[in-house]
């Protein structure tokens, strides 16, 4: 069975760019039954015809796909962003844990992000937890939260609530005020992108700290942080470390 596909861009040529490539590259897996150039015309379009998947533009000339995703019926559906050189949207996008594709659209890239898309053979059950929570971090809201996923469950995490994350290799361990130890298999050079730099401080090779939960720095180079956790600084960090925690 193909998976019902549509296209929501209001550039012209970036429809047609993106029609031709699924048709091409995907011409038994995606089935296009339809596009959209604006938020008006693409809630209609969702709500009409229920897609498995949705190629959304981030910025539309009357309004944003956050918009559209926040007022169509069904909730339930797969996305991939497409989004031009925006941090803040694809920061919002990485937040999330969701995909998205850059303009102009490379087709590896194109093509990796549908495969993705076309593995997940039932719809994402946590996709509108997702997507809000991209939202919201695209809108500025004050308490940001993160979406972690791991191999068998996806956390939703207020920054506020992390205390800090360990890196080993390809895999992060978030520690929380919950007493939550949740690992997600993320380096932390890519943990590093989606946190708040003004909380977040790298502090070593293998960890980040909230600032926030910092309760002393003791003269063998540890921090010492909310939950009795010890975290070492590394030397060549040490002065930029103390500068953002105590200043």
């Amino acid at each position: 069975m193909k998976i019902k596909t549509i296209i929501i861009d209001d550039e012209p040529y970036v429809r047609s760019h993106i029609k031709d490539l699924a048709s091409n590259l995907f011409v038994n897996k995606l089935e296009i039954i339809g596009t959209a150039d604006s938020v008006v015309s693409g809630i209609k379009l969702i709500n009409e015809t229920q897609p498995d998947l949705v190629l959304l533009d981030v910025h539309l000339g009357d309004g944003t796909g956050f918009d559209i995703l926040s007022a169509v019926n069904n909730k339930n559906i797969n996305v991939i962003f497409i989004t031009g050189f925006d941090n803040n949207a694809i920061k919002a996008i990485k937040v999330g844990a969701l995909d998205y594709i850059l303009k102009p659209i490379d087709e590896d890239e194109f093509i990796e992000a549908i495969e993705k898309a076309i593995k997940l053979t039932e719809k994402n059950p946590n996709i509108e937890k997702l997507i809000e929570v991209s939202q919201d971090f695209f809108e500025g809201v004050k308490e940001k939260r993160v979406i972690l996923k791991t191999s068998d469950t996806v956390y939703v995490v207020y920054e506020k609530d992390i205390i800090y994350c360990k890196s080993d290799g390809n895999y992060t361990t978030f520690y929380t005020l919950k007493n939550e130890k949740i690992l997600i298999s993320k380096p932390l050079k890519l943990i590093e992108e989606i946190l708040s730099p003004q909380v977040f401080i790298r502090c070593h090779q293998s960890y980040i700290i909230n600032k926030s939960h910092v309760l002393k720095y003791n003269k063998s180079g540890i921090l010492i942080l909310n939950g009795e956790y010890k975290v070492p600084v590394s030397s060549r960090r040490k002065d930029y470390t103390l500068e953002k925690v105590f200043n």
